[in-house]
């Protein structure tokens, strides 16, 4: 475990740096936005997603460049997703990484627009040649990532959420709901390193099998977090799901059951990757990694 948390704090520091030169200040009179964009973006964080886009660009031999602009791409949709998540319309959250969240450090407009803004900045920094020399490549990019994070990804899988608020969903239901909401990102970050890399059927199709299992594996675990974890620990307010009387993995399973099957998910996402090499050892370590967790 702590060679993989190791690395994660490797990447977390390549990815951080990356963003940091992506985002910069400048000094003029959108400077609040920036800062809030910054804020929420430069705050710390397990850089999950960009650690998937680094591992699957390493199995294709990708240039690092190109592998962590496209990185730092899906980390400003994520952090875009979280701003958004945590505001009074959505989920009304106060505290994130263990620090106010983005509407209570500025306020709600400017958290609005940052998000907004990452968003978009995500998309320019896919479409620019230094993401990568072949513009076929870079289109497929964008169309991709703007699929896992629309209306038939994150933003339709955070819309069924908001619903189930109002009314039971089934296991079939929430298993959508979560695939659509936090799989679909991971998904494409295991996905991007293969489409810079130019890498064939076979290959795309076993990293897409990884992060499905994967996906779900994380989201129960982040189910298992809400109900045992603390708020110090975790960074954020826990309980919120349950209090809301919303349908998760783990009051559907119970405890032990939900843990069994992000086991079982686990396990079955490392077989995915039976295809690749010792390279793709980073990715097997992650999977063990993501059941592990505590925060």
């Amino acid at each position: 475990m702590s060679d993989i948390t190791a690395a994660l704090a490797a990447n977390a520091r390549e990815v951080d740096a990356t963003l940091d030169r992506l985002l910069p200040l400048h000094n003029d009179t959108d400077t609040r936005l920036l800062e809030a964009i910054r804020y929420s973006t430069l705050s710390g964080g397990k850089r999950i997603r960009p650690f998937l886009v680094l591992s699957g660009a390493n199995l294709f031999g990708v240039s690092r460049e190109f592998a962590l602009r496209a990185a730092a791409a899906v980390e400003m949709v994520h952090c875009y997703s979280l701003i958004h998540d945590d505001l009074p319309a959505m989920d009304n959250d106060t505290l994130r990484r263990g620090m106010p969240t983005n509407h209570i450090k500025f306020d709600e407009a400017t958290a609005i627009l940052a998000g907004d803004g990452l968003l978009t900045r995500a998309f320019e920094v896919l479409a620019d040649p230094a993401t990568h020399s072949d513009p076929r490549v870079r289109a497929n990019l964008v169309v991709e990532l703007a699929r896992a994070s629309g209306v038939d990804g994150m933003v339709g899988g955070q819309m069924l959420d908001l619903l189930a608020e109002h009314r039971t969903l089934s296991m079939a239901e929430v298993t959508r709901m979560q695939r659509m909401k936090t799989g679909a990102l991971i998904a494409f970050s295991c996905d991007a390193g293969a489409i810079l890399g130019k890498g064939g059927d076979s290959a795309r199709h076993s990293l897409r099998a990884y992060a499905h299992d994967l996906g779900l594996a994380f989201q129960i675990v982040d189910d298992l977090l809400d109900v045992e974890g603390d708020t110090e620990t975790v960074g954020k307010m826990t309980g919120k799901d349950s209090n809301a009387g919303k349908a998760t993995f783990v009051s559907l399973l119970g405890v032990e059951r939900a843990r069994a099957q992000s086991a079982m998910l686990a396990r079955q996402a490392v077989e995915h990757l039976a295809i690749f090499d010792a390279a793709a050892d980073p990715l097997r370590a992650l999977a063990n990694y993501i059941v592990a967790r505590r925060i």
